[in-house]
């Protein structure tokens, strides 16, 4: 039996590959899809991009874009009824993956406002909860926010010290939230708590509250001087003694899968916008070393340089059939929340490591904010810690592949 190749025949008919497609992923979209991610890349290119370095240099996020994005139909745009659009799990992927492209606060905002914020009053609120917000929120004429985290509870959420505590057939919260996505913007917060126990319990139960803005005794506090996520209003929530009807509190969950559930819808969109990072990141440095000439040649010309592009190229194209995949699988009901956690995981740091090597091919242009890289790089410093941090993620893998828990 001859062990010699078969000549291809048809070599000359094969169009080279994309240095920006290289698998040709773009094929394996619906026309909808495409569409879809077409649409938010126009508005990246056209609304974002052109501002998005003195946002993130004067550290804010125009609230005024909230209402384009709810006009595009991009707020809780994955999820049915209620002035939402309803679209498919990888639709809203890759509206994830086009914002981040532009910048991960636009992401963030989508993200909390959408798979936080709204998901949270979605699947587990009262009709008229549902009725009071989700149309308001989803056209981007109210903001909101999702409490969970604290200054001393981030990964470990079940020992929240945010209480509520009854008073009649109303609710008394206690406690603060930190480093809250929108806070400081928010016309509404989903505030997590733990409630006073009943018989037989150690502890209360964790619950989910519905506070308006303007509710007496809660107060928002932008947290400043950041680093990272500077194109996005981060807070902290206060409760003092905030009175709340019994109506404001979420009917339809109770304990931590509340708030987890909720925290795997925004995973997912992390999934996808990393690579949106990267994306920008690898096509700045490849632009770049195609034009930068030293020793009279481009330094994409040479080894070292090529090898980092291609590292670089390898990962995006890795992660995007990571992210398209989950996102199959979550629209045929067949994600796992494990299987978000193996793309957040992945995808957000091997995406940090390409922004890390594309400022390297940038040299000392790539810590301006000239070019995307740096901001990318800062920004990627957070989602690599948020919803979840890659030692969380980590264990919940091990504990999907082990069946034991490291956890305690």
């Amino acid at each position: 039996m001859s062990t010699t190749a078969r000549p291809d025949t048809h070599r000359a008919s094969v169009p080279a590959p994309s240095p920006t497609d290289f698998l040709g992923i773009d094929a394996l979209l619906t026309d909808d899809e495409r569409l879809i991610r077409d649409t938010v890349r126009a508005f990246v290119r056209d609304r974002v991009l052109p501002n998005i370095a003195e946002w993130f240099e004067d550290h804010t996020f125009p609230k005024t874009m909230a209402k384009e994005l709810g006009d595009l139909g991009l707020l809780g745009m994955h999820l049915e009824g209620y002035g939402c659009a309803g679209t498919s799990a990888v639709a809203y992927g890759l509206a994830c993956l086009e914002l981040e492209a532009g910048d991960s606060g636009f992401r963030s905002f989508v993200s909390v406002q959408g798979s936080l914020a709204m998901y949270a009053i979605w699947a587990h609120g009262s009709e008229e909860q549902k009725q009071t917000w989700l149309p308001r929120m989803a056209a981007g004429d109210a903001i909101g926010c999702f409490g969970l985290t604290e200054w001393d509870f981030g990964s470990d959420p079940g020992g929240m010290r945010t209480t509520a505590r009854r008073d009649g057939s109303d609710f008394v919260l206690n406690g603060s939230k930190a480093w809250i996505t929108n806070g400081g913007i928010a016309d509404v917060a989903i505030v997590w708590a733990r409630t006073d126990p009943e018989d037989g319990q150690r502890s209360g139960t964790v619950r989910g509250f519905v506070v308006p803005k303007g509710t007496k005794g809660f107060s928002a506090r932008n947290i400043e001087k950041k680093l990272s996520l500077r194109a996005s209003i981060t807070s902290e929530l206060v409760l003092e003694e905030c009175l709340l009807p019994a109506d404001a509190m979420l009917p339809n969950v109770s304990g931590l899968r509340g708030p987890l559930s909720c925290l795997n819808e925004a995973r997912y969109g992390i999934v996808w916008g990393s690579l949106g990072a990267a994306r920008a990141c690898y096509e700045s440095a490849l632009e770049y070393a195609k034009t930068r000439i030293q020793f009279d040649k481009p330094i994409a010309a040479f080894q070292l340089t090529q090898e980092k592009l291609v590292n670089m190229m390898l990962e995006i194209n890795k992660g995007l059939l990571v992210s398209l995949h989950v996102g199959r699988l979550k629209d045929q009901g067949k994600a796992h929340s494990a299987h978000v956690s193996f793309g957040k995981l992945n995808n957000v740091r091997e995406s940090l490591a390409i922004c890390r090597e594309a400022r390297t091919i940038l040299g000392a242009s790539g810590i301006t904010l000239e070019y995307p890289v740096i901001r990318h790089m800062n920004n990627l410093e957070s989602v690599l810690t948020y919803e979840g941090t890659s030692e969380i993620h980590t264990l919940i893998l091990g504990q999907a592949i082990t069946g034991e828990s490291a956890f305690a």
